[in-house]
């Protein structure tokens, strides 16, 4: 999307990290679709959204087939990198150490995505 603030661009297209607990989005609690800001796909559902109090927008999964993965061996550590499928847009990582069905936490930054309230449709 043509309007992203310098702080998403950072987030999306250079793998910035947005400051824990700094997202409104991280206390997003309404149902909804999370959206990527950069082209506006389709990535997370609220019913996935849980509070994992690590300061970040967190869901135990993705919608089929949008997002994808890389290793990032950045900043001496070995890291799942997940990103937009549609547009490569870097959201955050992904841990092992979630809530169940799937024991994952994907980590998102807020900038990275337009929340989209159920009831706005």
């Amino acid at each position: 999307m043509s309007c992203l603030s310098p702080a998403a661009r950072a987030v999306l297209y250079d793998h910035a990290t947005e400051r824990p607990f700094t997202s409104p989005l991280n206390d997003e609690k309404r149902a909804g679709d999370f959206h990527c800001a950069g082209c506006g796909a389709l990535l997370y559902s609220s019913a996935t959204k849980y509070e994992s109090g690590s300061g970040w927008p967190s869901f135990w999964a993705a919608e089929d087939g949008a997002v994808a993965t890389t290793t990032d061996t950045s900043h001496g550590m070995v890291r799942t990198e997940v990103h937009c499928a549609a547009c490569q847009g870097h959201l955050g990582h992904i841990f092992p150490d979630g809530p169940a069905p799937t024991g994952m936490r994907h980590c998102i930054n807020g900038l990275a995505l337009n929340f989209v309230p159920e009831d706005a449709a």
